[in-house]
């Protein structure tokens, strides 16, 4: 029998079977040992403080050749690490409560690159008003860094993707795609302005505007839109069973970007199907829109619909087209090339 390999399959579908592998004995409940929410579901796993409060808890691992392109900087590569990490937190309307980040790096890396790594890492922390406050260090055959980060929240404040329901407004905070050109921009050798590069450098974990945003009650789902913002619309739409109208002439993109890509296609494209901006995607409660308008550069994008419905672009023509389930995958699904 053929065994199946993981490059048939891609990431989502491999966690969807972990995830299964991970779940509570038969006959037990996830709330009777502590756990809020388990694998899989979700941006974060929860586990009950036994109080009001609840503790979140993500990780996420990062490799030199994979995910720091050539151009960024040793403190640039800290930031990232530490902001991957910190903006799951976001994502569940949790306060940062602390990082532990383990590197793994070839014998011959110089003390000095480390350092400013830890300098990158200590940085973003305590821009998310937290700090690292431990790991581990070993010798790896190439950089790579595993971060853990934990957040506290109260049950009622609680943000998860799933809670969304028909009518509720579809809403992003930030700008789609400036991530994606940005790496458009190093990989073709094009220039492009340093706040796009930014984008994609260092990218500013929304932790102080998710908690003000759990505050006002009006968030209905929420997740963060690392993976691009196509990819995190079915992730929302699988949890909360709802579809999604999104508006095209709505997606916000940085002037920067637009004076870059000229092509509508093309930022079509950059704002739906490329990952790297670290933004906040939300429902909203359409009767409570007002109280979250003013917290921080929040766009609406479209609405949700019924599950049946599907997730789709609205042109300004008011022509309906599927929005793709891709984006990026750190473990990508081998295309079979039938012609041979």
């Amino acid at each position: 029998m053929k065994e199946i390999k993981v490059s048939s399959i891609g990431e989502r579908a491999l966690i969807s079977r972990l995830s299964e592998i991970f779940k509570a004995p038969d006959g037990e409940e996830n709330g009777q040992k502590g756990i809020l929410v388990g694998a899989g579901s979700d941006d974060c796993a929860v586990l009950d403080l036994k109080g009001e409060d609840c503790l979140v808890i993500t990780t996420d691992m990062l490799h030199r050749t994979t995910d720091f392109p050539a151009e960024m900087t040793p403190w640039q590569m800290g930031w990232m690490s530490a902001a991957v990490n910190l903006s799951d937190i976001a994502a569940m309307g949790a306060e940062p409560a602390g990082l532990l980040m383990a590197i793994g790096m070839p014998a011959d890396t110089k003390i000095a690159f480390v350092e400013e790594l830890a300098k990158g890492m200590q940085a973003c922390a305590e821009f998310c008003g937290t700090a690292v406050i431990g790991g581990d260090l070993d010798t790896h055959t190439e950089l790579t860094i595993t971060g853990t980060a934990l957040g506290r929240v109260k049950k009622s404040q609680l943000l998860l993707r799933r809670g969304a329901k028909p009518g509720d407004f579809v809403c992003v905070t930030g700008y789609t795609g400036s991530a994606g050109a940005a790496l458009e921009a190093i990989q073709s050798g094009k220039t492009v302005s340093e706040n796009v590069l930014k984008a994609l450098f260092e990218p500013v974990p929304r932790t102080k505007e998710a908690r003000q945003l759990a505050e006002s009650g009006a968030v209905t789902s929420m997740m963060d839109t690392s993976d691009g913002l196509a990819m995190s619309l079915y992730d929302l739409a699988r949890e909360s069973h709802v579809g999604f109208t999104i508006r095209e002439n709505s997606l916000p993109i940085l002037r920067e970007v637009r004076e870059f890509i000229s092509s509508s296609e093309e930022l079509t494209e950059l704002s739906l199907y490329t990952g790297g901006d670290f933004e906040l995607l939300m429902t909203i409660d359409p009767q409570k829109l007002k109280k979250v308008q003013n917290i921080c550069n929040l766009t609406v994008i479209g609405e949700c619909t019924k599950y049946e419905a599907g997730i789709v672009l609205e042109s300004p023509g008011c022509k309906l087209k599927t929005i793709e389930q891709r984006g990026y995958q750190q473990l990508k699904v081998e295309t079979v090339d039938k012609s041979s």
